[in-house]
């Protein structure tokens, strides 16, 4: 109960730190009908589920750090929930603290039926592998255009949010991931991303393809233990990369398991978003701050 309790109250600080909340625009998903409002289940971390309206949660770094970056944070959670402390705000707070606008999406998920509590949720939410795939058919396109209306919207009031319209970058987790996969791959001139940096995405589930001419720089996260086999599609993506002459960045720990994010397992995992920084600085994505 008290680390339910300590995770509630870093949740709420972290959300009551982020200076602007905004809804961005979207269509209907055909043969998707959401009911109710959004949940917010609390367990080990909290988990946000039946997302049914994109929104962005804008958290800006002190004057005199800025860097001019904006990086676009997508959390994980097999597209039914959003892992929004480990894979969302804590990582909005890391970058942050180096210079980086963080802007955490609630991207639309699975519409679900409401639990009295997380395992209730799971219970009455469970459904067939085959009844999944047609659900993911109708939901990703919906979801990475989600993710391309943010850098839209990034882009668009870059001015107003003190960064570079040249700067501005996706990071997904999980199933994050393969909506930032597909960002990668449905771009168009007015909202590419200038760099992508899916976090052990869902290959499986959204299959590596040969990227755009003008792929953005790419960074990828994975751990060779993920108990969802994801390992060998990461490397599948870095390779179709390579193969195409783009640039790219792979790190492939040996421990890690699947969903990391932020959580502290004293493995060299626990410090892939200092390598992401590394890579950004080396790419001249992200400036050092003095």
């Amino acid at each position: 109960m008290l680390k339910k309790l300590i995770f509630v109250f870093v949740l709420f600080t972290l959300f009551a730190q982020a200076q602007e909340i905004v809804k961005l625009p979207y269509k209907k998903v055909e043969g998707l009908i959401w009911k109710g409002k959004e949940v917010t289940y609390v367990t080990d971390i909290p988990r946000v589920a039946n997302i049914s309206k994109p929104s962005i949660q804008i958290f800006k770094p002190k004057k005199e750090i800025n860097t001019g970056t904006a990086v676009i944070i997508l959390p994980g959670g097999g597209m039914t929930i959003n892992s929004i402390l480990t894979e969302g705000t804590m990582v909005a707070d890391w970058l942050v603290k180096k210079g980086v606008t963080a802007v955490v999406l609630k991207y639309r998920l699975k519409p679900t039926k409401k639990g009295k509590d997380f395992a209730d949720f799971k219970k009455k939410n469970r459904i067939s592998y085959q009844q999944k795939k047609e659900i993911h058919q109708k939901l990703f396109p919906a979801s990475i255009d989600d993710a391309l209306n943010a850098i839209t919207y990034a882009r668009n009031n870059a001015k107003k949010l003190s960064v570079n319209p040249n700067k501005i970058g996706v990071m997904g987790f999980s199933a994050g991931g393969a909506v930032t996969m597909g960002v990668g791959y449905n771009y168009t001139e007015k909202n590419r991303p200038n760099f992508i940096a899916p976090i052990y995405p869902w290959t499986s589930e959204y299959p590596v393809q040969e990227p755009k001419q003008d792929a953005p720089p790419l960074f990828i996260v994975c751990a060779s233990n993920d108990p969802l086999k994801l390992a060998t599609g990461s490397i599948d993506l870095y390779t179709s990369y390579k193969e195409n002459n783009k640039d790219a960045e792979l790190h492939m720990y040996a421990k890690g398991k699947h969903g990391f994010g932020m959580t502290t397992q004293n493995l060299p995992s626990d410090t892939w978003i200092e390598r992401f920084y590394d890579w950004a600085v080396s790419e001249k994505l992200i400036e050092t701050v003095q």
